[in-house]
């Protein structure tokens, strides 16, 4: 996907209200001259995610794409506390993460350092879980099974299995369950400080 970042000025901007930020999203619409950032995504599609959030991923901004194809929209990063930010993108196989700084009100974006994250991709054939991740950056994977009978309708998961998974680039595992134990089961994967879950049943 390619992106094109730019600045310029424009008179709508997007502006956070800054005291107590750390509560609330950004959501307000201000007229106001400032220098704005423009975010040009091609290639998106309809439903995709867009956030900005801070280094404790604590999400500042969050919009779902409304079509498909080249998104464009104008963004007044300058009102943010000085620190370090990004936006994410979450595509269907990975979230691709934008990077930049705010500093007395000035924002600096670092190409080198954007990066993509590639989401764990699962399918089920019959009583087999079939699970695959692309991990460039060899980070542990943990992965956790849990199997409830969904007769009692408890809702209370046990686990069945559990392993990490380290120094894989292209992470792939079969976990074949027990047919005869009906019920419900869910996968989930673990990484980079992100969870993703996948449910199914037999």
């Amino acid at each position: 996907m390619k992106r094109a970042i730019k600045n310029s000025i424009l008179m709508v901007a997007l502006i956070a209200a800054m005291s107590g930020y750390a509560n609330t999203n950004i959501s307000s619409l201000e007229m106001k001259a400032a220098k704005k950032t423009m975010l040009t995504l091609e290639d998106v599609k309809q439903g995709q995610k867009l956030m900005i959030r801070d280094l404790s991923g604590l999400v500042l901004y969050k919009e779902t794409i409304t079509s498909s194809g080249t998104y464009t929209n104008l963004f007044d990063l300058t009102e943010l506390p000085n620190g370090n930010y990004f936006f994410e993108i979450d595509k269907d196989v990975a979230i691709e993460i934008i990077p930049f700084k705010v500093q007395s009100h000035e924002v600096e974006f670092n190409k080198q350092k954007e990066t993509k994250f590639y989401k764990p991709i699962f399918r089920v054939e019959g009583n087999k879980i079939m699970f695959s991740k692309l991990d460039l950056e060899l980070t542990p994977v943990e992965v956790d099974i849990y199997y409830d009978d969904s007769y009692d309708h408890d809702d209370e998961f046990e686990s069945i299995h559990s392993e990490t998974i380290k120094n894989e680039k292209v992470v792939e595992r079969i976990y074949k369950l027990d047919k005869s134990r009906k019920g419900d089961y869910r996968i989930v994967v673990t990484t980079e400080g992100r969870e993703f879950t996948h449910s199914m049943k037999i």
